[in-house]
């Protein structure tokens, strides 16, 4: 089983700043100098609700690094699923610009968006969204279907990735065979099969212990470092902040 690794906090990264300062400066990702994956700039999202505009946000700036965990904190109706489905082309904003590797991201339609999130972005739900009649194998081989990764590579990558979370002996079970930890595990190696450059997690821990929650915070961490990977999550959950590289905390659409 993953042990739960914990990030130190005097760890150096190639600037030579630790971590702490990294996230302070602004100006850094966790590799150095590279380019934001993606960019949140002055971002408002809006909704007509009767004759009333509910304005659920009020102007969000984020930029995500390539390597990076962050997380999204904050109390229900704050925005952070609004957002997360916009940093994930699943909406558009009412107001501001997302980039997504430099590309205008907001100005796209949607079978652009779609486009990409196939290739480039892989998503996790907190109730796992796995298909059940099929084996934990299946259900990654087929992830890997629909994002049309060749057939070749099939075998080879759902093994890894099942590997990788911790699930080579369970590879053959059913989702019902399995605990609620192991099924997450199984949607985060469905998530990572075709190889994005971008999770996004929406309360992946929302329905598991501690212990188990601090399983899926291990396998994050490890596929952050192994399968360069940036992963963006929502949480509430104030026990696995400390493994982010930073936390964004969310009250009424704003951050604070």
């Amino acid at each position: 089983m993953l042990a739960w690794r914990q990030r130190s906090p005097s760890r150096k990264q190639p600037g030579g700043k630790p971590d702490a300062e990294e996230r302070e400066s602004g100006g850094m990702s966790a590799s150095g100098n590279a380019e934001p994956l993606l960019t949140v700039r002055g971002v408002e999202r809006s909704f007509d609700v009767g004759n009333q505009k509910l304005r659920v946000l009020k102007g969000i700036d984020l930029q995500l690094y390539p390597k990076q965990l962050v997380m999204l904190k904050g109390r229900s109706g704050s925005g952070k699923t609004t957002l997360m489905n916009l940093m994930g082309g699943l909406d558009v904003p009412t107001k501001g610009e997302i980039y997504f590797r430099g590309q205008p991201f907001h100005e796209w339609d949607d079978n652009r968006r779609t486009a990409i999130r196939r290739k480039d972005i892989g998503f996790i739900f907190q109730a796992y969204a796995l298909m059940p009649l099929l084996s934990a194998y299946e259900n990654v081989e087929l992830s890997m279907r629909m994002a049309k990764v060749p057939r070749s590579e099939w075998k080879s990558r759902a093994t890894a990735c099942l590997e990788l979370v911790g699930l080579a002996k369970r590879m053959h079970h059913r989702p019902f065979e399995l605990s609620g930890g192991e099924q997450q595990r199984v949607a985060i190696a469905k998530a990572i099969s075709h190889r994005p450059s971008l999770i996004l997690a929406d309360e992946p821990t929302a329905e598991l212990d501690s212990q188990m929650a601090a399983q899926v915070m291990a396998v994050f961490r490890e596929i952050v470092e192994t399968e360069n990977i940036s992963i963006c999550m929502t949480t509430h959950d104030t026990t696995i902040m400390e493994v982010a590289d930073h936390v964004y905390e969310m009250v009424d659409g704003v951050f604070v």
